[in-house]
């Protein structure tokens, strides 16, 4: 989807932000300006009434001018280097106390994003992490669904249908699939995955083709988890960035 999206455009529980939480927002400019020819600009940094935005230092990216994600500093080196999907909510204050009531947990409470969103980190009674995203003047992606943008998120779950009832109960609406909208699946997990590996999210970027892009992302220092492989969704590799972060590569 290109142009410019208001608020009425992404329901609740629809995927409508991602950030990377990264160590060197720099570092992650160049690898990510190139890969998929983002330009980025900060974001404001005024200070909020309870204190510093937790965007501050942070910036976003365009696509052909339209906000796509956004590249956040790590304050913390034992939190993970991570891309966080965020689902749209008209109130994340409401929406965290329902992620507790149905057995999840706010990992941040909502705060202020200069005038652009209240966000808030949460975890799914897994302790998948995904954020929530109120918007003010960034509904939320101004682009998606195509080369560059993002595409798809997949939950990898070690109980399914503990999953399917979490989600479809705080969105009230079905997730998972045939006939979904909500560019949101999941994904059991294994033997045949890493024993070590947590549930988790999942980005995927578009892309016109997998393959093609590997070197890229090898050539500038990241590195590929998962060769290209077919999903019900389309064709997907799973790759690092250059300092850690998954992501997926996704060719619809």
């Amino acid at each position: 989807m290109a142009g410019s999206e208001g608020s009425a455009a992404f329901a609740e529980g629809v995927p409508c932000w991602i950030d990377a939480q990264l160590p060197d927002v720099e570092a992650g400019k160049r690898f990510y300006g190139e890969l998929f020819g983002w330009t980025f600009e900060p974001f404001d940094k005024t200070a909020e009434p309870t204190g510093p935005s937790p965007y501050a230092g942070s910036v976003r990216a365009h696509l052909d001018g339209e906000p796509v994600a956004a590249l956040v500093p790590k304050r913390d080196g034992r939190m993970p280097t991570v891309w966080t999907v965020y689902f749209a909510t008209p109130d994340a204050d409401d929406l965290a106390g329902r992620i507790r009531e149905a057995g999840g947990q706010v990992i941040t409470t909502p705060v202020p994003v200069g005038p652009y969103a209240t966000m808030a980190l949460a975890a799914d009674p897994e302790n998948a992490v995904f954020g929530l995203w109120e918007g003010g003047t960034l509904p939320g992606f101004g682009r998606r669904h195509g080369p560059g943008s993002f595409s798809w998120v997949e939950l990898y779950a070690r109980d399914t249908a503990v999953a399917d009832s979490f989600y479809a109960g705080l969105f009230h609406d079905a997730l998972f699939g045939p006939g979904t909208t909500r560019d949101f699946g999941r994904v059991l997990v294994t033997e045949a995955f890493p024993a070590e590996m947590p549930p988790h999210f999942l980005v995927h970027f578009g892309v016109d083709d997998c393959e093609a892009l590997l070197g890229t992302v090898v050539r500038l220092g990241g590195r590929v988890q998962a060769p290209p492989f077919d999903a019900s969704y389309g064709r997907v590799a799973v790759v690092t960035d250059n300092q850690g972060a998954s992501f997926a590569l996704l060719q619809t």
